[in-house]
């Protein structure tokens, strides 16, 4: 086992065992969503991708809650981006479409950009932003304590962090718009029935759950062949015919066909032993699957 560990103060990053665990660190406000939160969140997910020994992310919060949503400690005034308070801590901001970007949504589009499969282990409260976020996570996993709530029009706000993209390719329209349109905050068991999470476990079975998942991954697949298939997974979500599939299926297919993974890949199960794939994302990774989300040419 080797074990690192990098230091945020919002955030926890631990990598052990080749998975990076983030843990949302504010136990005493029930992980609550700050500026600070959101760019640790981005910076570590930048150390993820930088690092080739990460093939899993695990995202769970500390405490009792996974995360509550935004904090509101500045009442009113939370949401206002003309707000000087809240002006000056996001003066670095980019703006897309004249107005400043939404720190949910930095957050949701850096994680669905990552090249490596991400779990969410949503571990009780996960309201708000601590929802949107796990919707661009591949696996969400919920403790029977868990209850999620998309609350914005109760706030008198729309879903943040690209949800409105993201919820009803998870969930359906249907189911979206009845969790947006009321805003209730709803059980772990309700989250299964409309497809939000994949698994809901007892309380103490939710991270051996998470790790055993990203265990599984690690000792049976090829970093590359995952790294792909995600990217290529999520881009056909908004594909307008199966033939965008099939063109960038042949040219992966054709890439890969030709690298030392698919090699390794057969040969180790005609020699019924473990396999050993060699190939690094950061170095292998096929240019044939273009990045997804593609980032706007123009932010106007």
């Amino acid at each position: 086992m080797t074990t690192t560990q990098s230091t945020y103060t919002e955030i926890a990053y631990d990598v052990a065992d080749h998975v990076a665990t983030i843990t949302l660190d504010r136990p005493d406000r029930l992980n609550a969503f700050t500026t600070t939160m959101a760019r640790e969140l981005v910076a570590a997910f930048d150390e993820i991708d930088a690092d080739d020994s990460v093939r899993v992310v695990v995202v769970t919060g500390r405490g009792r809650g996974f995360c509550a949503g935004a904090d509101l400690g500045r009442g009113g005034a939370t949401f206002n981006a003309n707000d000087p308070e809240r002006a000056a801590e996001r003066k670095d901001f980019e703006t897309i479409g004249g107005v400043p970007r939404d720190g949910g949504g930095i957050v949701s589009l850096r994680v669905a950009a990552c090249r490596k499969p991400v779990i969410a282990a949503v571990n009780g409260p996960s309201v708000g932003i601590g929802a949107t976020m796990t919707l661009p996570m591949d696996i969400r996993l919920a403790a029977e304590s868990a209850k999620f709530g998309f609350v914005f029009a109760r706030r008198g706000l729309v879903p943040e962090a690209a949800s409105s993209w993201f919820l009803p390719r998870v969930v359906g329209i249907s189911q979206a718009m009845e969790w947006v349109a009321t805003g209730r905050v709803f059980t772990a068991e309700e989250a299964l029935a409309g497809r939000l999470v994949s698994k809901v476990l007892p309380d103490d079975e939710l991270l051996p759950a998470a790790y055993a998942i990203a265990k599984e991954i690690v000792d049976n697949t090829s970093s590359i062949s995952v790294a792909a298939s995600r990217q290529l997974l999520w881009s056909m979500l908004g594909a307008s015919t199966p033939w965008e599939a099939h063109r960038l299926d042949s040219a992966a297919i054709y890439a890969l066909g030709q690298g030392e993974d698919v090699k390794e890949g057969v040969t180790s199960f005609l020699e019924k032993r473990p396999p050993s794939f060699p190939d690094l994302v950061s170095r292998d990774y096929p240019a044939a699957v273009p990045p997804w989300p593609v980032r706007p040419e123009t932010m106007e």
